[in-house]
């Protein structure tokens, strides 16, 4: 199990190392900045840091000296001539003739964030992709230097093809997630990129607001895995794609096994998401939220963070608990102590759960760490004062 921990903060990058018994924060890097993901590399243990600047926009952040100095790099960028197909926030007054009345817009592609980063396998040991906002998926083969954008992904048929070239010639099932809204926009996102650990040329994005995707030739093409998940809000509620993950998660040991919480319940397979199943439980609150994690090991062994609903992003009941399933979401126990049961109001970002074998870690918006040593049975606060969480990563 991993002794450090490092948080993604509104105010900047917390480290948290394990000593003794104590979880002890180390002095804040990028005091001030607001960073939407950090993680350790754990190829080279290189750390890394999106920032969120905000006078001079998204740059990465890495250390090649466990935290000592920091380098900001600026070199992730759309390239000219990227667009999209804008995206309009959907009115409770909108109809089929409104929608359709609609003349199709374009937009210049322009970073507002990178949402994620994920490192490829010990074969590639250079290789590292970043998912952002506007949807897009980046890519460097040299530990970050340079980014090239995925143009299969960025043209797929599924957003309206290529609009390099011209006008959409498909229509554009990737619609806007609320999460780009704080940028004045409201576009499409990458927020999940998995890597198959026996196959780094295997790889699966989760886009809000499209669905999972996969690539078997290392992202030179792309289809839809989104076969069994159901958006209850659409008329075409099992189409192909046009669905909204929160997050995509795959146990490493057994990388078939995936789960994803969505907006639309909790979903499981455990065919490499050839078929997805919902396991979601409304009985104990297991339905809505963002973030899930994976039992590195056992492939049905997952862990969730319930909230009320969209329309009331907090803590069910003003309580905070956990929920777990062993058994591939048939069944799910309500972890709950050591944790705050009254007035509590939290909630937790699709970033912010993470497991490293029994040992579990969440943070909330309210700057409130949990830490669970046996698997979520029981829990200890070990932060209440920092910054409102984005994202925690075990090292």
């Amino acid at each position: 199990m991993s002794d450090q921990l490092i948080l993604a903060t509104r105010k900047g990058t917390l480290i948290l190392d394990r000593k003794d018994g104590r979880w002890i924060a180390r002095p804040i890097a990028h005091a001030g900045m607001s960073v939407s993901y950090a993680a350790r590399d754990p190829r080279d243990g290189t750390l890394w840091a999106a920032m969120d600047h905000p006078h001079w926009g998204p740059k990465l952040s890495r250390s090649r000296d466990d935290g000592a100095t920091w380098e900001h790099l600026s070199q992730l960028a759309y390239p000219p001539g990227a667009r999209f197909i804008e995206q309009h926030l959907p009115s409770p007054t909108d109809d089929e003739a409104t929608l359709a009345a609609r003349p199709t817009t374009y937009k210049d592609a322009a970073l507002l964030k990178v949402w994620m980063l994920t490192f490829a396998g010990a074969d590639q040991p250079g290789t590292l992709y970043a998912g952002t906002l506007p949807g897009g998926l980046f890519v460097s083969h040299d530990g970050g230097d340079t980014w090239e954008l995925n143009r299969p992904l960025w043209n797929h048929e599924s957003r309206g093809g290529d609009l390099f070239a011209g006008d959409a010639t498909h229509r554009n099932w990737w619609g806007g997630t609320p999460a780009a809204m704080a940028y004045g926009e409201f576009v499409p996102g990458i927020h999940s990129v998995l890597v198959d650990p026996r196959d780094p040329r295997h790889l699966y994005v989760a886009v809000s607001s499209a669905g999972v995707a996969e690539s078997t030739d290392g992202g030179a093409s792309w289809h839809s895995r989104n076969k069994g998940v159901i958006n209850d809000y659409l008329p075409e509620g099992e189409s192909e794609w046009g669905h909204d993950p929160h997050f995509v998660a795959l146990c490493p040991a057994e990388p078939d096994h995936l789960w994803q919480q969505n907006h639309c319940g909790v979903f499981y397979s455990a065919d490499g998401g050839a078929q997805w199943k919902k396991v979601s439980h409304p009985d104990v609150a297991v339905h809505f939220g963002f973030p899930i994690a994976v039992h590195p090991r056992d492939g049905r062994t997952a862990w969730v963070v319930p909230a009320q609903a969209d329309s009331a992003r907090m803590s069910v009941g003003g309580g905070m608990f956990v929920a777990r399933t062993r058994d591939g979401g048939a069944t799910w126990e309500t972890l709950r102590a050591g944790l705050p049961q009254h007035d509590c109001y939290d909630i937790v970002y699709r970033h912010a759960l993470d497991s490293t074998g029994d040992r579990v870690c969440f943070a909330s918006t309210t700057g409130n760490v949990y830490v669970s040593e046996d698997g979520g049975d029981t829990w200890q606060c070990v932060g209440q004062n920092f910054p409102p969480v984005h994202s925690v990563r075990f090292a």
